[in-house]
């Protein structure tokens, strides 16, 4: 194997273990693309246009809220969980 794509893979890894709200945002985008692209065939009167932008409004909707429920995760586990994880053996002695 390349150390290349070894290295590129183990970063991918490491950032989803960071941040595991960016995989689901990735593959929530990827759905909602084919599954847009998929119901392209039959999408009646309506023009291609709208369409695309419909399609791309929920992709881009669905990343945004998942980077948002990320940062509050994130958020949440920096000030609130932490804190409290902190406390806990000082109180057990």
């Amino acid at each position: 194997m390349n150390t290349d794509s070894v290295e590129n893979e183990s970063k991918f890894m490491r950032k989803a273990k960071e941040n595991p709200f960016v995989p689901v945002g990735m593959a929530g985008f990827f759905a909602i693309v084919g599954y847009r692209l998929w119901k392209l065939k039959s999408r009646g009167d309506t023009k291609m246009s709208v369409h695309l932008i419909h399609m791309r409004v929920a992709a881009q909707g669905f990343v945004v809220g998942a980077m948002t429920v990320g940062v509050i995760y994130t958020m949440y586990r920096d000030f609130f969980a932490k804190p409290r994880l902190e406390q806990n053996p000082t109180q057990s002695k």
